[in-house]
């Protein structure tokens, strides 16, 4: 794809994005409709890790075992020609099992010198199953990579490929011998996907066609440079007075508030969304578009994405969560305002 050229005012040539994001919405398209012959009834889901992969960031998915979470990402990393691994999170797993370690090798003339071996984080699209289960050291392997696209070891910097992705899988049920996300590392997760089970029709459908001696196998519907373009063109889609105006009243709204304008909502909020959140709700609206075919985002698309920018950037007070509320009402509130 050429180069958004800029009109004499200085601003983007609307023009010649409108001509890209025709040409993208049909090729994200025949990728979701890809997704679709191996991940059934998931729609929401797979929707929601397309558009947090089309704006650029991680994704969290929760949900319990046996959901097709591991077979999502397997057919993302096919379907979008992303170079996919997968790390399965343990009480013993070690930074360096994530990042890569330093050895000592002995060449033929008898030197001696290090050589980096990278680890699997290494790649354009990186799984990482049951995160949670994993020790916050070995967690917070994962932060530098997830902010800054690349990690150091042993005082050297190493540039991971991009583009780079993060999804991770949380069991929200099974918390025993677990160590809990701490905020810091929620906040790198653009996106908490909730995984729920499949309605009556699509689990028929799982039924017939994944127990029978021929499966559907994953075709390769784009390459990653081409990914790459996507995600730079979704920076560049025009986003209404009207919709920022929105992000911003739902992310302020969300946010604990003291004094004579303490409402009912605000009082139950004991922290909630920064800037950040703001940010991804600017990128993922306009990804969310183009995943449904449009040039441009709308409120609806702010309105949808409310609960998987927000539910892991927010957390309730003790009486709030005695008194029986959640953080998903809360949201719920809160977008009725705007809505």
């Amino acid at each position: 794809m050429s180069a958004v050229t800029p009109s004499p005012a200085g601003t983007i040539d609307e023009a010649a994005i409108a001509e890209k994001a025709e040409k993208a919405v049909a090729r994200v398209t025949q990728a979701k409709a890809d997704i679709a012959k191996i991940i059934f009834g998931q729609e929401t889901v797979v929707e929601q890790t397309l558009v947090t992969i089309l704006a650029g960031g991680h994704g969290l998915l929760v949900g319990v075992p046996g959901l097709a979470k591991t077979k999502l990402v397997e057919t993302l990393g096919v379907v979008l020609g992303l170079d996919a691994r997968r790390i399965q999170f343990t009480p013993d797993l070690m930074p360096s099992d994530i990042l890569g370690a330093e050895v000592m090798e002995q060449a033929q003339d008898g030197s001696r010198a290090f050589r980096f071996i990278q680890g699997p984080i290494f790649s354009q699209l990186l799984m990482a199953d049951e995160i949670n289960r994993a020790s916050p050291r070995t967690q917070s392997a994962l932060l530098q990579a997830m902010q800054e696209y690349h990690v150091t070891v042993a005082g050297q910097p190493h540039k991971l490929p991009r583009p780079f992705h993060v999804l991770a899988t949380q069991n929200p049920l099974e918390q025993e011998g677990t160590y809990p996300l701490p905020e810091a590392q929620l906040d790198r997760f653009l996106m908490q996907i909730d995984v729920h089970y499949p309605d009556m029709e699509a689990e028929r459908r799982i039924l017939l066609e994944t127990t029978g001696a021929h499966q559907a196998e994953p075709k390769v519907a784009m390459e990653a440079a081409e990914l790459a373009e996507y995600q730079q063109l979704v920076r560049q889609m025009p986003v209404g007075e009207s919709v920022v105006n929105a992000i911003l009243e739902l992310v302020r709204a969300a946010r604990p508030v003291e004094g004579a304008d303490r409402d009912d909502v605000t009082k139950l909020i004991a922290w909630g969304p920064g800037p950040r959140a703001s940010q991804a709700l600017m990128l993922t609206v306009r990804a969310r578009a183009l995943v449904d075919g449009r040039l441009a985002p709308s409120v609806d698309d702010v309105l949808a994405l409310a609960e998987p920018i927000l539910q892991h950037r927010m957390a309730l007070t003790f009486a709030a969560r005695a008194d029986g509320h959640t953080v998903r009402n809360v949201i719920a509130r809160v977008k009725a305002r705007i809505g």
